[in-house]
This record gives C-alpha cells, sequence and structure tokens, in this order.
C-alpha cells in the first residue's frame, strides 16, 4: 500500500497576530538570585513565520543565553542577581500564518492500524523523528481506560485523520471545561473519570489515548485567538495560553487537532513549542534563592493584523 504524496500548500499569508505574553511574579520577600528557562518565543514552521520577536526582563538578566532545545523549540535562559520582590517578563511577537491542510485535504489517509504497524520498521526520517511521540511521558501515560475511550472512534480500518478528528469531537461532548477541577499533577486517570479540566488535559487526555493504541501524537503550546461577545471591544491582556495535538500522518506530516475547540486547528493558533506534553514546553520554570510565598499573575493579547497586501500604501 502506498503513502500519500505530500501536498503542495499555498505559501500565501492567510493572517497575521501580534501577541503579548507577560508573567509577573511577586514575592512576599526579596529575592537575591533567580534563574529562568523559558519557552515564549515562537516556532518557525512550514506554515508559520516570526516577523519579530523581543524579550524584556525587569529587573534586567545579567545573563541571557538563546538555544535550541531537544525538540527544536526556540529557549532563552536567564540569570538575574538583581535583589527584588517582583520579577516582570514580557514576551512580545509578530507572526504570520500561511494556509494549512483543510478538511478536504486530510479526507481518504491511510487506515490507522496501517500506521500502527509500520512505525517502528519503518526508516523514513519522518517516521523514525515520530517514534519519540509513542511513548508515555511525564504528564501523558498510557492504559487500558486511555485505549478503551480511544476505541470507539479507532474503530476497524477506519482512516487515521477521521478518526482523529472524530476523537477531537468526542473529548468537547464528553468533558467540561472548568479550571477549578484540575492542576499540573492531576493524573489522566482522573481527568478521564472527572470528565472536566482544561485546554492542557483535553490536549494531554488525548496524546495518552493515541499513543495507548501504537499512534504518535505530540503536544503543542501556543495561543488562539480569542473573540469577543458582538458588539464588545477585544479585551487586553484577556487571553490565555493555549495547548492542543499534533498527529503524525504518512505523506502530510503533522496535523493539528484542538479538543477543547473542537477543531481541526486553521488559522487561528499560533505556535510556541511542541513536545512529548506540557513538562517540555512550559512557558517559564526555574528556581530563586529566597522570596518567600509568591503569586502569579499571566496576561496574554492576542490581536489580529491587517496582512501586508491588505495594508494601504
Amino acid at each position: 500500500m502506498s503513502v500519500l504524496s505530500t501536498q503542495q500548500l499555498s505559501t500565501t499569508p492567510c493572517a497575521r497576530y501580534h501577541v503579548v505574553h507577560e508573567t509577573c511574579y511577586a514575592y512576599q520577600s526579596t529575592v537575591t538570585l533567580s534563574q529562568q528557562y523559558l519557552h515564549l518565543s515562537p516556532r518557525t514552521l512550514p506554515y508559520q513565520q516570526t516577523e519579530s520577536h523581543h524579550i524584556w526582563i525587569d529587573p534586567c538578566e545579567e545573563d541571557g543565553v538563546n538555544g535550541v532545545d531537544f525538540f527544536g523549540n526556540n529557549t532563552r535562559h536567564i540569570a538575574i542577581t538583581t535583589p527584588h520582590k517582583t520579577l516582570l517578563v514580557h514576551a512580545e511577537s509578530t507572526v504570520t500564518l500561511t494556509p494549512r491542510n483543510n478538511m478536504a485535504q486530510i479526507k481518504g489517509t491511510l487506515p490507522w492500524e496501517y500506521l500502527r504497524d509500520r512505525m517502528l520498521r519503518d526508516r523514513h526520517p519522518a517516521t523514525q523523528e515520530a517514534c519519540r511521540y509513542l511513548y508515555a511521558s511525564p504528564h501523558v501515560s498510557c492504559s487500558p481506560d486511555l485505549e478503551k475511550y480511544a476505541r470507539t472512534s479507532y474503530t476497524a480500518g477506519r482512516p487515521q485523520l477521521d478518526a482523529a478528528l472524530d476523537l477531537t469531537h468526542r473529548i468537547f461532548d464528553d468533558f467540561e471545561f472548568d479550571d477549578k477541577a484540575t492542576d499540573i499533577s492531576t493524573p489522566l486517570e482522573d481527568v478521564l473519570k472527572g470528565r472536566r479540566g482544561v485546554c492542557q488535559d483535553f490536549a494531554q487526555l488525548m496524546i495518552g489515548c493515541l499513543r495507548s493504541i501504537g499512534l504518535p501524537a505530540r503536544y503543542v503550546s501556543g495561543y488562539i485567538l480569542t473573540h469577543p461577545p458582538e458588539g464588545q471591544p477585544r479585551m487586553i491582556g484577556a487571553d490565555a495560553s493555549h495547548a492542543w495535538v499534533s498527529v503524525f500522518c504518512p505523506g502530510l506530516g503533522w496535523i493539528d487537532f484542538d479538543p477543547t475547540n473542537r477543531c481541526l486547528v486553521q488559522n487561528e493558533h499560533i505556535t510556541l513549542g511542541l513536545g512529548r506534553d506540557f513538562s517540555d514546553v512550559t512557558p517559564m520554570r526555574g528556581i530563586v534563592l529566597g522570596g518567600g510565598e509568591q503569586e502569579l499573575e499571566v496576561k496574554v493579547t492576542v490581536t489580529p493584523l491587517p496582512l501586508e497586501s491588505d495594508a494601504t500604501p
């Protein structure tokens, strides 16, 4: 059986966004040393290009190093030795998106069992790279219960991406968004039983379902354009970080699905990082000396911009 040939997508921009992500820590007592590891820089991908990006920190870091992690994500490591009781990290980016595969283009993909059976014997570089997303990871377990939930969508002979879209829809229908029901340490088994959570939980749940039946899936962190109520202005700082799922399909590569919003990802998602789960792409994590108790506030604003071709001279 032959695989689908890679489809040529348009490189004409279809959307532009300006993103501001502010993270502010307020400490009970003075911090004398802070070292932080940041995943706050957008990825460069076939469907996403970064026009501009900068990170501004208060107090200023004494040492800052840009890098790339194991998964190809842009990183920055900072060290601050100025005593401080607040820490502000301001990341600002402008990105341009080009079209992704739409519903018509993902119809008729190979049966999911074919992909499952070929994963560990196919020597194609893309397939070998996808194998790193086959197994359990720190926040994604594999279990019979997750396999059972997945199998309702992944019936015998069903095309891989058709089944993935059905699983996306079922998670949206079966689970309720509740930002008080879970935290980062909540096991997937509890999310599955409680049927409540947030985008991070739903993404990791879908990933766990796919890995439990032998299919690769990766975690995507980033942002999504939100739409204010009709007649209301867009609120500054009212958006949030978002998470969704990327599913591998030979010939098409990685196709993204958003179970929180019941959709195939198109042109309203901005990608920051890719990994096995949340722990690989945490926007900001580190250690501090001192500080005592702390309060965290995160503000995100995603603003659509006119395409350059639409701009008036």
